[in-house]
């Protein structure tokens, strides 16, 4: 027998498997990477090393008006870290700078009070200006101009009046846009909602290179980059995290420059041979990505890239914060058939883009491959609306899954971490 522990919610639920059903468990060697110091040293050595960029210091040096983008609730990024750092590395350089932290929800909730002293703590909440961005808040927008892809750029004008803007987040292997970081701080992360709807269009979705661990030909990263170069991001600082959510990494320095080298290091760590089975366990790698079910469909994809046609996933998703969303509820469980509700989406230009249509678009790519059991803390009506089968423990689901495919020799792969690897 061959015990994996799985992260789930802030904790982590264990399993005993069959090594002769066990065929594949897939990690990244991320777990295995020894860093060279930690997470604050790794962020300040980036800091004082950057790449292709003068130092946030020097940049800083009479720009009056310096705005931040940070990350929101959502993503684990390590704020309490890296804010501190920038804050003072800019006050190095002009004393009197007027700075304001500019939160990039994207289309999320806004951040709570509570979250973002969680984030940052408590003395970066009380002495600094902080704004949480809303993507329908217009009168906030300010138009930057068309994307290459030819829909219209819409950003908060908070960013746009900045004498500096930086930003800082963390690299992550992503499912559509290659990796996160870098330019996602700005499209998705401080756009109108527009802007991001037509940048997450069916047609883009389902290009062949908007694909986890791709920025080659990515349509929808090479949005990204041309709004976060229109809004002059000049500076980023962005880490690389382990599963623990510690710094193992950090790169500081000009936009495209340093994002590359952070996913060039990532890109070395977290490649992963596929290894086909009939059942494919999978996570969203545990809080905060896994509280709800609309991030959960991230983990879900490493799982489709190797679970077998007609197999089943089992994902481990808490969303102690529920759905994720009402227009994406409403897509999957206003209609009972699936193939009608890809039609419809498929069939949509760019500019006639829904809420959440990508999500929807993703998850039902991967119910017409697979079944998918969902292990969370919601009721199972919600679950079972949305396509999947509830389950409450992974015993459950495990028993339930051989039940389903009915055959006497299942083979079972395990992805403890489903957003931390690109699975080939």
């Amino acid at each position: 027998m061959k015990k994996i522990f799985f992260p789930y919610g802030k904790n982590e639920v264990s399993y005993e498997f069959d090594e002769k059903e066990l065929v594949g468990v897939l990690t990244s060697s991320i777990e295995e990477y020894v860093p060279e110091a930690d997470g604050y040293q790794l962020v300040k050595n980036a800091l004082r090393n950057p790449t292709a960029s003068k130092s946030l210091s020097e940049l800083s040096r009479g720009k009056q008006n310096v705005v931040i983008i940070a990350s929101d609730h959502t993503r684990p990024v390590p704020s309490k870290i890296i804010i501190p750092q920038m804050v003072n590395e800019i006050r190095t350089g002009n004393p009197n700078a007027d700075i304001t932290i500019l939160i990039a929800t994207g289309c999320h909730r806004g951040t709570t009070k509570e979250e973002l002293i969680d984030k940052f703590g408590e003395e970066i909440v009380a002495n600094e200006k902080i704004y949480v961005h809303n993507c329908d808040e217009k009168e906030r927008l300010v138009n930057i101009g068309t994307l290459p892809s030819g829909g219209q750029c819409e950003i908060n004008k908070i960013a746009i009046e900045a004498d500096l803007l930086v930003a800082e987040g963390f690299i992550e292997p992503h499912f559509f846009a290659g990796f996160s970081g870098g330019r996602k701080s700005v499209l998705p992360g401080i756009a109108g909602r527009a802007t991001v709807l037509a940048n997450h269009c069916s047609e883009f979705i389902a290009n062949q290179n908007a694909k986890t661990g791709i920025l080659e030909e990515n349509p929808i990263h090479r949005d990204m980059v041309w709004a976060a170069k229109q809004a002059k991001l000049a500076f980023i600082v962005n880490v690389v995290l382990n599963s623990k959510k510690e710094p193992i990494y950090a790169v500081a320095g000009a936009l495209e420059e340093a994002h590359k080298s952070g996913t060039d290091f990532l890109s070395s760590l977290c490649s992963v041979k596929s290894v086909p089975a009939d059942i494919v366990v999978s996570t969203n790698g545990g809080y905060p990505l896994d509280q709800n079910v609309y991030q959960s469909v991230k983990g879900m994809t490493a799982a489709e890239s190797t679970v077998k046609n007609g197999g089943i996933i089992i994902m481990l998703a808490r969303s102690n914060d529920g759905i994720g969303g009402e227009h994406f509820y409403h897509q999957l469980a206003d209609e009972a058939d699936i193939g009608k509700t890809m039609k419809n989406i498929l069939s949509r230009s760019r500019n006639e883009t829904i809420p959440d249509q990508w999500m929807v678009q993703i998850l039902l790519r991967i119910l017409m491959k697979a079944k998918v059991i969902y292990i969370s803390d919601l009721d199972a009506d919600m679950i079972e609306k949305m396509h999947m089968i509830p389950a409450k423990t992974l015993d459950e689901a495990i028993d339930l899954a051989k039940k389903i495919l009915a055959k006497d020799d299942v083979t079972i792969t395990a992805i403890p971490d489903g957003v931390s690897v690109v699975v080939n």
